[in-house]
């Protein structure tokens, strides 16, 4: 049975962070942008409108001048205008649309001699937008290849207690795998309850960058008796300095030079194979675990690391159920149709992207084709005011899912996501529990 829960979080109800993230953190004016559709969802064809009303120093605003542009998710706006807010509040309308996708209504006001701006989008018919992406011929017999090699690689493992991150209620280990290839390791931090007993595993993949890591953010796992292991997949200490990971992130991290564009032109050299098959031996490594309960073996992460984890809960059978926020790596190429595509947005913000051979190398890793292939418990969450990984690739993703699955929807959020969210999913992890 599938279940969606949908959270309505409007600006002018909201409290603490809720507002914080999204007027900006600790601005002197406060957006409040309310739908005329309490969960910010229409229908087709269904005119929509944003009431707009802006505080400063919390004082409702008169005669502002609010220039505002209209246009699809993450695409070129296709109308603009301005108004004012002669009462303190006007009413804009955003129109509709006749096929499913979002609406963006982006808002800039000059006050107090500086320009604050803001956003919000709007779904119509979202539960039936469909990825541009297409299966390729041989994916599954590709993917197996890959793997047949990526095991046949001795699994080498180094691990050191970390006093820093262990208490007495939680053991950290930083953990060196060999992955992928002879010569090759990614790194992680594997944290496990202090306690006797044998426990379930989450397996955690990272979101994108090059970028040091600690365990901290997900300890509560360990302290709430599951095993977590938070991975790298670069091959780089995660403990080493921010200085020295800003030179390494310069180096091979960004533009045209980033690891995601690396070797895209050929699918078996793309730089992301490392990332998918490091996971898979991150799995023969926990399932290894003297701690394990041998039964439970969850995926769980979140841009990046959401995609990583849909996409090891496609290719390995032992993953036994997968929760994901806001993935990336999503309905990539469909850019090149005229329609909203996902992280790392390769035909919008980099150069020569736009090529036969890497169109067909993403359709190999698009996590769109591996979520065709998921066959256990899914949950989902995601905002519509993402400008990183837009609601449209998320929804393009749940709605090829075929198992069984829950959404959390969170209208209101950007790239992120709650401390009561991180523990609504592990609550849900624990709800799929054998």
């Amino acid at each position: 049975m599938i279940r969606c829960l949908v959270i309505s979080l409007l600006l002018l109800l909201a409290t603490g962070n809720t507002i914080a993230e999204n007027s900006p953190y600790r601005s002197d004016v406060l957006w409040v942008t309310t739908p005329n559709n309490p969960d910010w969802r229409y229908a087709l064809n269904e005119q929509a409108t944003v009431d707009v009303a802006l505080y400063h120093y919390g004082i409702l605003q008169h005669d502002i001048s609010i220039h505002y542009t209209i246009g699809p998710d993450m695409l070129p706006a296709t109308s603009q205008g301005s108004i004012s807010l002669t009462d303190g509040k006007a009413t804009i309308a955003v129109g509709t649309m006749q096929q499913p996708g979002f609406r963006d209504l982006r808002l800039s006001a000059v006050v107090d001699g500086e320009t604050y701006t803001h956003h919000i989008k709007l779904g119509f018919d979202p539960q039936n937008i469909q990825p541009f992406t297409t299966m390729p011929e041989g994916f599954d017999a590709f993917w197996q290849q890959q793997k047949q090699l990526a095991s046949a690689v001795p699994m080498e493992v180094e691990r050191t207690w970390v006093a820093e991150f262990s208490d007495d209620q939680v053991d950290c280990y930083l953990i060196k795998l060999q992955a992928h290839r002879a010569g090759q390791y990614v790194y992680g931090y594997l944290t496990i309850p202090k306690r006797e007993g044998r426990f379930p595993v989450v397996f955690s993949p990272p979101g994108a960058g090059i970028k040091p890591m600690t365990p901290e953010k997900h300890r509560f796992y360990a302290e709430q008796g599951v095993i977590r292991f938070d991975m790298e997949i670069h091959g780089i200490r995660p403990n080493l300095d921010k200085a020295t990971y800003q030179e390494i992130s310069s180096a091979f991290g960004k533009g045209n030079n980033s690891y995601l564009v690396n070797g895209l032109d050929d699918p078996y050299n793309y730089y992301m194979k490392k990332a998918y098959l490091s996971s898979l031996r991150a799995l023969d490594y926990l399932t290894s675990l003297p701690e394990w309960d041998g039964k439970n073996l969850i995926a769980q992460g979140g841009s990046q690391g959401g995609a990583l984890a849909l996409i090891t809960a496609a290719l390995d059978e032992r993953i036994t159920a997968v929760a994901a926020n806001h993935p990336a790596l999503s309905d990539m190429a469909a850019y090149t149709a005229g329609r909203t595509g996902g992280y790392p947005h390769l035909y919008d913000k980099f150069s020569g992207m736009d090529t036969p051979a890497k169109r067909r190398t993403l359709q190999y890793y698009d996590v769109v084709n591996f979520a065709r292939r998921i066959t256990v418990p899914v949950f989902m969450t995601w905002g519509f005011n993402d400008d990183v990984c837009p609601p449209t690739t998320s929804y393009a993703i749940y709605n090829v899912i075929t198992a069984d699955k829950q959404a959390l929807v969170t209208p209101i959020n950007e790239h992120w996501v709650s401390t009561r969210t991180r523990h609504k999913i592990l609550n849900w992890i624990k709800s799929t529990l054998k």
